[in-house]
């Protein structure tokens, strides 16, 4: 038996225990039993090595081949990524369906990029100029909406000897690269391994929103290009659709999306939806700019890591090109539970909730390739990565150990709320638990670029939901009758910006996504109304009178005003002011 082969002396569902393979590393990738299964090294005791295999162990025995591949676990960029859909190892799902039908064989493999498909290679480069890693060599037309960029890959640094136009697959030489050690071939693929984050010349503060078109997240707790986030919440308080909505809106470039642990029926909603979705900047189809990897709760538990990792991969190789990449992680808590069954069967000794020790650093160090940063390469071009991940805790309790190992490490947490989900208010994020750290930079951008008063307002909105909050106590004891003529408008006020404001429909075409101005005049309706109305009470107009204005019906409706009907949210605020003021004083 060679250094490159060992054999399986133990089996434990997904953990493989073999011996005889010296020279093996961490994380290296090797095929197990007669079958080829997809394994990586996890554990290295002796000459005992633990391998977490991607696949069904079903049919593995004691004896059978391990076989070494010699390189970590990778996957493969180039032309190609773009509209693909992919499995948490890299996988081409079309491709494999072609091949095997419904379900997939065990040991079933398809390169990841397509080399029948044929690409044209533009080059920006020319013969002897320096080159560096991260310097665009040519560029692809991989989509009607991304120009892909063939980089110069890391380690490799010369003088272009050889570039030109030409067509082929990702496998045809491009270009060729005098090194201090020889000429190096440059294809259109490159690999890269997927626990390693790509380099940056220098990371960047975030200054940018990413705007996401649902009002409470834009308006009170918004996330930054190159940002965190997390979305806990308990069973269908709708984690899965702010995700959703995320995905289709979010103000990026390129979308990856990652289904980890996810239930079928949801994956399958998002592989059906999104060819026919239309990106709102222009009006192709969103997968036009999206890359989906699909690891669903019925495939083996071990690719659900290697799910997340395949995606930031991918994602941060985009943010390299110079794109403002957004990845959605639904649900890290499925990733998460899958390293507490391996770590289980590893031995290792567990932590909180049978947890692994290392759970909170395994959690940042994916949050952590984040960022808004300066990319490799002489153009030294702007991008961002920004990451949102959905959390899933037992029985809603926020305090289990995924969630908060999560928000040690996020900038954004918008928590669900089970009782907003069961009262039909959707999104069901909770304005008085939630946060953002991103909110001074935001409120910069937005006064600078919507409306001097956007902070105000949104402190002003705020205000009004707090003190509510305080009131609902009150009123639960005594009834509403007993309150102050004030608080009783205020309360009015309170809940036009929650019914009126904060509810938004996915469904509807003219409520799923608003721009930063609409959300703005939407806003200044309502706070415009409670700020005339507190003067017309002070002057002694009836409080039934201004609380039961026929004017506010159409507040009701202005959420469908179409963007670029912005006239209607100036007459609305007329028309209400001039109800008001025709009100007798007493």
């Amino acid at each position: 038996m060679s250094n490159n082969q060992g054999e399986v002396v133990k089996v434990s569902g997904p953990l493989v225990v073999a011996k005889g393979l010296a020279g093996a590393r961490m994380y290296e990738m090797v095929r197990v039993g007669e079958a080829g299964l997809f394994g990586e090294i996890i554990e290295i005791r002796g000459n005992d090595y633990s391998i977490q295999v991607y696949e069904e162990t079903e049919g593995i025995w004691p004896g059978q081949p391990v076989v070494r591949t010699g390189e970590a676990l990778s996957v493969e960029l180039g032309p190609g990524l773009i509209r693909s859909i992919y499995d948490g190892v890299q996988r081409p799902l079309d491709a494999l369906y072609r091949d095997f039908g419904d379900f997939i064989e065990r040991g079933a493999f398809s390169a990841a990029l397509n080399r029948d498909a044929t690409w044209e290679f533009k080059p920006l480069a020319a013969v002897g100029d320096a080159v560096s890693p991260g310097d665009v060599l040519g560029t692809v037309q991989e989509s009607k909406l991304v120009l892909h960029k063939i980089m110069v890959p890391a380690g490799i640094s010369g003088t272009v000897k050889k570039i030109g136009p030409m067509t082929g697959n990702v496998e045809t030489e491009v270009a060729v690269i005098d090194t201090s050690s020889g000429p190096v071939p440059v294809t259109m693929v490159q690999r890269w391994p997927v626990r390693q984050p790509r380099g940056v010349a220098r990371k960047l503060p975030p200054n940018e929103p990413l705007i996401t078109g649902q009002r409470v997240i834009d308006m009170f707790f918004p996330i930054a290009k190159g940002g965190t986030a997390c979305v806990p919440g308990p069973f269908g308080s709708g984690k899965t659709v702010v995700q959703h909505q995320l995905a289709k809106w979010a103000d990026a470039q390129i979308v990856v999306y990652v289904g980890c642990g996810e239930r079928g029926n949801e994956m399958t909603d998002v592989l059906m939806e999104f060819p026919h979705l239309k990106d709102p900047a222009s009006g192709e189809p969103l997968m036009e700019r999206t890359v989906l990897v699909a690891n669903t709760s019925n495939m083996p538990v071990a690719a659900r890591e290697a799910s997340v990792f395949t995606g930031i991969a991918i994602a941060e190789y985009f943010r390299d090109m110079g794109y403002s990449v957004a990845l959605m992680a639904d649900s890290t808590s499925r990733w998460a539970e899958a390293m507490r069954e391996i770590s289980g069967r590893l031995e290792e000794m567990p932590g909180e909730e049978g947890y692994p020790a290392y759970l909170g650093s395994r959690i940042a160090s994916f949050y952590e390739r984040s960022g808004k940063v300066v990319c490799l390469g002489k153009d030294r071009r702007e991008a961002s990565l920004s990451l949102i991940g959905a959390v899933s805790p037992a029985g809603g309790d926020m305090s289990e150990p995924v969630t908060q190992a999560t928000l040690r490490v996020v900038k954004v947490y918008w928590g669900l709320d089970a009782n907003l989900a069961y009262a039909r208010h959707f999104p069901a994020i909770n304005w008085l638990s939630s946060y953002s750290l991103y909110q001074n930079v935001v409120d910069a951008y937005a006064n600078d670029k919507v409306d001097p008063a956007w902070e105000s307002d949104r402190k002003q909105a705020m205000t009004l939901l707090q003190r509510e909050a305080e009131l609902d106590e009150l009123v639960r004891l005594v009834g509403i009758d007993a309150l102050a003529a004030e608080d009783r408008l205020l309360m009015q006020a309170a809940k036009m910006v929650r019914e009126d404001f904060l509810h938004q429909n996915a469904f509807d075409d003219r409520d799923t996504y608003t721009s930063l101005k609409k959300q703005n005049l939407l806003l200044k309706v309502i706070l415009n109304y409670y700020t005339q109305a507190r003067k017309a009470l002070s002057e002694g107009a009836s409080l039934n009178a201004l609380l039961n204005l026929h004017a506010l019906e159409n507040v009701a409706r202005a959420k469908l005003i179409p963007e670029d009907a912005p006239n209607e949210f100036t007459q609305l605020q007329a028309n209400i002011a001039q109800a008001i003021q025709a009100l007798p004083r007493y």
